[in-house]
């Protein structure tokens, strides 16, 4: 009798599990969440995925993922897993009406940027605004673009975009940046970035593009706009760990421990994906993190039969 599988979330590391775990012999259900496809539905084209000549759109990329794992047999539910509960051999995990179970779960629930809370940045995402200059700023090649963010995200992506735009502006609430020595080094050294302290973000100009940021200064209330191509908000992000708090174990900030590659501190329980890394946060990384999953939890299962 073959054994279930229980993966939670329905991005690349996710949906890689679900295709390396049905190949394997598994009977994989993921629970993909209301809003399937993870970070790369909020994406536009994609560039850097292996295997595409051309680019792609990251909700197509999402889809033929999902329509690939489908094929192989995998069942989706596409409602969020609201609670579980790992305390014995048969894991349970609450999503909607129902309680799912199985012999071993991945959490692939990713993690979330954080926003501005802008009516205008959620209209413009994909459209100038990002939240990944790895992933999106080649698409600002000569072009001017402003960095939210005074911590090591925001210096890391001002500088990676210095490769590409001709102007880097980097917006701070405060007076000084929390970003890393070595990085704060490097940006002040780099003639393409600029800073503007103790300023924010009030609203982000533009009907059907990134037009410009109006801001406003936190010290003497003045107000202005920058003219800008593209808006990139680096002030952290957030590992979706809410409903496994208590059951595997996470660091301070969150995100998901592991006792070796794949392994969390649950036995039988594994992570893929952003959950964890918080250092690469690529759909290739989170792809082939979905893959080492899998192959763990065959391993597991085989070892407990």
């Amino acid at each position: 009798m073959s054994k279930r599988v229980l993966i939670i979330g329905s991005g690349p590391a996710g949906l890689t599990s679900a295709i390396y775990s049905v190949r394997g012999g598994l009977e994989p259900v993921v629970i993909s969440g209301s809003l399937p496809g993870g970070q790369l539905m909020l994406t536009s084209e994609v560039e850097n995925y292996p295997g595409f000549a051309e680019p792609i759109m990251g909700p197509q990329l999402m889809d033929e993922m999902r329509k690939q794992a489908e094929r192989l047999g995998t069942k989706f539910v596409d409602t969020d897993a609201t609670s579980v509960d790992f305390s014995s051999k048969t894991f349970k995990v609450v999503a909607g009406e129902e309680t799912y179970e199985g012999d071993a779960v991945i959490i692939a629930t990713g993690a979330s940027a954080m926003w501005l809370g802008l009516d205008s940045e959620q209209r413009l995402r994909g459209r100038g605004v990002s939240a990944c200059a790895t992933c999106d700023g080649f698409f600002f090649k000569d072009k001017e673009v402003v960095v939210v963010g005074g911590g090591d995200t925001a210096m890391e992506e001002a500088l990676f975009l210095t490769k590409f735009a001709t102007k880097v502006t980097v917006i701070h609430r405060r007076d000084e940046l929390r970003a890393s020595k070595i990085l704060q080094a490097r940006a002040f050294e780099n003639p393409k970035i600029n800073f503007l302290w103790n300023t924010m973000v009030e609203d982000i100009v533009g009907r059907d593009q990134v037009e410009g940021v109006r801001v406003k200064n936190l010290v003497t209330g003045e107000t202005s706009k920058i003219v800008c191509q593209g808006v990139f908000v680096a002030i952290g992000h957030k590992p979706n760990t809410e409903i496994f708090r208590g059951h595997v174990e996470v660091d301070e900030k969150g995100y998901a421990v592991r006792k070796n590659e794949t392994r969390s501190s649950t036995d039988g329980v594994f992570v893929a994906g952003d959950v964890y890394d918080y250092v690469y946060r690529q759909a290739v990384t989170a792809a082939a993190s979905g893959c080492k999953a899998a192959l763990d939890a065959i391993k597991y299962l085989e070892s407990s039969r």
